[in-house]
């Protein structure tokens, strides 16, 4: 049996993913971005390309650590979740996918609440009938 002063003590060094920022490995995504700019893997622009990334991405994890608190624990999950399954990570990619999270719950917040009908529906007014074809409107 776990006593409950046992079980407190040991609650602080168990921290789901989603409660901070997680340490991505951006080396290799901008490994390949300077890369990329460069006209040869022997171009020396490379390296203060992939270090002008490194220092971006640091940027933007320092944004991310102050604004954490402030996404979704759902959407942080799975943005965490999304930008550690396999192939390179990013800082830029998370915010990205925390804000476009974000957005989407700002916007089916608003879409939540009732609509007005068409503007040209006048309240009381009888429905409009279909018009089949060959029908002119009146004859039915």
């Amino acid at each position: 049996m776990i006593f409950p002063s046992a079980l407190m003590l040991g609650m602080h060094l168990w921290t789901p993913v989603a409660d901070r920022v997680p340490v991505l490995n951006v080396e290799q995504v901008c490994q390949g971005i300077a890369q990329q700019g460069g006209s040869s893997f022997h171009d020396p622009a490379i390296a203060k390309e992939r270090h002008n990334c490194i220092t971006s991405e640091q940027e933007v994890r320092k944004q991310l650590v102050q604004r954490w608190s402030s996404f979704h624990a759902t959407d942080r999950a799975a943005c965490t979740a999304e930008s550690e399954m396999g192939g390179d990570s990013s800082y830029t990619e998370l915010l990205t996918c925390l804000e476009m999270a974000r957005d989407v719950r700002g916007m089916r917040g608003t879409q939540a609440e009732p609509r007005a009908g068409p503007s040209h529906a006048l309240k009381g007014s009888p429905p409009r009938r279909r018009v089949g074809p060959g029908q002119q409107p009146g004859q039915e």
